[in-house]
């Protein structure tokens, strides 16, 4: 099987994407799988028209990647890419879990924290399923298949505030075209952080957090370029805020292989 095609920069079209962007960028068709989730646990077994696989039916399908994929995606991105666990995460202010472990994700010379849960398994399996679970944890931070989390627009937040910017200016009086006129300034990285801060505050459930993270990938790209520390206070307060809104949930077992454990 021949590689799948590498994205290309907007600003360089003959430049393809290395490092960062190309963890960023979203993964081929060939690289997403379905993953079968029966609308009950007991519902009736069967021949799935969509997939092809027998599972419990009527059931939605979600779109995921798979280990091996993620794998070869860090690879590409960088060849040299390592992960640790997290000695003592108390230390660095993160929230523990019985059976979790928290590890460090280097990328092209740049880390993030992620955690991982065997989820009710216990032996090998849980000790694969805690290192799995922590990789894909941290290659979210990274902003890997980010598109299979949500399927909205990534920048939402950024494109929100301009509408709202755009509204206001267009039931504001005619702007002064006078010499010395200054024009809206638009929020800087303090304000947009500061908001994000609130929203994630804000919010009542896990899930709801998480989207609402996943929606900020712009500005956390742009803390991480500018202001590393305001970064890490964010993401800080979000695994806190994850902790403290998650709550164990019963297991069902799909018939998947670990190294198919969807994002």
């Amino acid at each position: 099987m021949s590689p799948a095609p590498v994205k290309l920069r907007a600003d360089q079209p003959d430049a393809p994407l290395t490092g960062l962007a190309l963890l960023r960028s979203p993964f081929p068709a060939n690289q997403i799988s379905k993953l079968p989730k029966p609308y009950k646990k007991d519902s009736p077994k069967g021949k799935c028209a969509e997939c092809g696989g027998y599972h419990g039916l009527p059931a939605v399908h979600l779109d995921y990647v798979g280990h091996a994929a993620l794998t070869d995606r860090l690879l590409d991105a960088d060849p040299t890419w390592t992960w640790e666990p997290v000695a003592d995460p108390a230390s660095l202010g993160l929230p523990t879990a019985a059976g979790g472990m928290w590890i460090k994700l280097t990328v092209a010379g740049v880390s993030r924290y992620g955690f991982g849960h065997p989820d009710g398994k216990q032996g090998g399996d849980a000790v694969k399923e805690v290192i799995g679970d922590a990789l894909r944890n941290a290659a979210m931070r990274f902003g890997a298949a980010l598109d299979l989390w949500h399927k909205g627009d990534l920048h939402a937040i950024e494109a929100e505030d301009e509408v709202a910017e755009q509204k206001a200016a267009s039931k504001a009086p005619a702007p002064n075209t006078t010499k010395g006129a200054e024009a809206p300034k638009p929020p800087t990285l303090a304000e947009r952080a500061n908001r994000l801060e609130a929203a994630l505050k804000a919010q009542t459930t896990a899930d709801a957090l998480r989207k609402a993270y996943g929606l900020a990938s712009g500005l956390c790209a742009d803390l991480d370029l500018k202001d590393p520390e305001r970064l890490a206070e964010i993401e800080r307060l979000y695994e806190t805020r994850f902790a403290e809104l998650s709550e164990p949930a019963p297991k069902e077992d799909f018939g998947i292989s670990d190294d198919e454990i969807p994002f």
